[in-house]
């Protein structure tokens, strides 16, 4: 068991914002425009970056992106190590994923399995044109050759130290918190 220690906020609310509109930015400028590209923000505060970067999206362009939610759960690599009873928050991609630009939205990129399991559980509901990977914070430590396209911000981190981004919608504020783990 570990406990997390807050030991600097690595990100404001306003920092975040700014992340998320550029962001936005280079997903329109790479896809030139937004035809054909659907967001899926990764369960848990992958949903609510993707719902902003969405409607960013729509103030560039004029134009709101279909969003979807994604729970990759039951594709997870440790899912016997989580618990006996994991808690499923569900998926939502009311639209067809064949064919689309899809930008995957997750919070921190740090081994790289979450991604991968995301990755399978977008195979498994169609064949996607392809996938771009929309991150907040990319900490470094890969385990799977995986890299962001768009990335808010990069923090080398230890082993021994976490990532936290908080977001209005799921922890009351926006900001990015780099913590120290303590094993108790």
């Amino acid at each position: 068991m570990s406990e997390s220690f807050e030991k600097a906020v690595l990100m404001d609310a306003n920092a975040v914002s700014r992340a998320l509109t550029r962001i936005s930015h280079e997903i329109v400028e790479r896809n030139k425009g937004l035809e054909n590209l659907v967001i899926i923000g990764i369960q848990r505060r992958g949903v609510p970056m993707a719902r902003r970067i969405a409607g960013i999206l729509e103030s560039i362009e004029s134009v709101r992106p279909p969003v979807g939610i994604l729970d990759i759960t039951f594709y997870r690599d440790d899912l016997s190590m989580l618990s006996a009873h994991p808690i499923v928050n569900g998926t939502d991609i009311p639209f067809d994923v064949n064919d689309k630009t899809i930008v995957l939205v997750d919070d921190v990129l740090y081994t790289g399995r979450t991604v991968r399991a995301a990755i399978e559980a977008l195979f498994d509901m169609g064949r996607p044109a392809s996938i771009q990977l929309a991150i907040m914070v990319d900490r470094g430590h890969r385990q799977l050759p995986i890299r962001a396209d768009y990335v808010g911000k990069n923090v080398p981190t230890s082993n021994s130290e976490s990532i936290r981004v908080e977001l209005i919608e799921v922890d009351g504020e926006d900001r990015v918190v780099l913590c120290d783990e303590v094993r108790t």
